[in-house]
């Protein structure tokens, strides 16, 4: 059993206890959380509740994370690009098209599957299919990952996400011209009661703050430096779009029209952490892919 320790905020004051656990950092699904509750496995300020207890402001919430189910998913050899590792944490360069970790359609070829033959010793908190999987980008993002190599490291980066010490940045590529040179999307984001496979700004969603700054402007289209606040699913993707400015490529959230990219023109380019074990700050920084240079440069000749 693992213990995650969570501080409740003011701004979270009486949220239910299983929305308030689902809307952390940690990718938990709201009936993980209910069945964690219904067997005691969720205590606030040392005693157990039900699972229509409101949040208060300083509560302090212990979650006994279940140990993982033994592990089923293939090692597979896979030519990782991995950019820093010791025996607590792995930062890896995903490419544009992987998937992080194995789901029905995805079982192989996953990043999971190539940490498993890269090294044995990932943290299980997360899961049988998750192992050291901290955060995680889309499958047509490509960029910066960090990996828990044990549930040590895993406690730490995840305490760091919710407290939004993580330095992630972003660029993108998006359709229109942006006249302002920086902004800040403050706008929630939950499922799409239209389409579940979408995510949309929507009241009743989770805090989304992203930060935008542009770096270029061409013709039709701006490039931008978009820096999380928070990590929700498709954040980027469906703050620009909110703003009206989708981002280039983009199957899901962009226009009709869009240039043919195989997916969205996003790269997780910067990734800054506090060291597990150490405590010191260490920040990594992965260049664009050639496909997406040659892509903005393409746009730089045409104006």
């Amino acid at each position: 059993m693992n213990q995650i320790d969570i501080t409740a905020s003011e701004e979270q004051k009486s949220e239910r206890i299983d929305k308030f656990l689902a809307s952390t950092e940690n990718d938990w699904s709201r009936t993980q959380v209910q069945q964690w509750v219904k067997d005691g496995q969720v205590v606030v300020n040392g005693s157990a509740v039900k699972a229509n207890y409101k949040i208060q402001p300083g509560d302090q919430v212990t979650v006994t994370v279940p140990e993982p189910e033994a592990l089923d998913v293939l090692a597979e050899p896979l030519d990782l690009d991995i950019y820093y590792e010791d025996q607590d944490v792995l930062v890896v360069n995903k490419p544009r098209g992987m998937v992080v970790h194995p789901a029905p359609g995805h079982l192989t070829g996953t990043l999971v599957n190539g940490l498993m033959a890269h090294c044995t010793d990932l943290s299980g908190i997360n899961g049988v299919m998750r192992p050291g999987i901290v955060h995680r980008i889309d499958k047509d993002t490509s960029g910066l990952l960090m990996v828990a190599k044990n549930d040590m490291a895993h406690e730490s980066l995840v305490n760091q996400l919710v407290n939004k010490t993580v330095t992630r940045k972003y660029t993108a590529v998006v359709h229109g011209l942006i006249s302002h040179d920086d902004g800040t999307i403050d706008a929630p984001i939950g499922r799409d009661k239209k389409d579940r496979q979408s995510m949309t700004v929507t009241r009743d969603g989770k805090n989304a703050v992203t930060h935008f700054h542009v770096l270029e402007r061409f013709q039709d289209f701006t490039l931008v430096e978009c820096q999380l606040e928070t990590g929700r699913t498709h954040q980027i993707r469906v703050h620009m779009k909110y703003i009206g400015f989708p981002l280039a490529g983009d199957p899901k959230y962009g226009p009709r029209k869009t240039i043919d990219f195989n997916g969205q023109a996003l790269h997780a380019g910067v990734l800054g952490f506090d060291h597990p074990r150490t405590g010191e700050y260490v920040e990594f920084e992965a260049p664009l892919p050639e496909d997406m240079a040659e892509l903005i440069e393409n746009l730089r000749k045409n104006g």
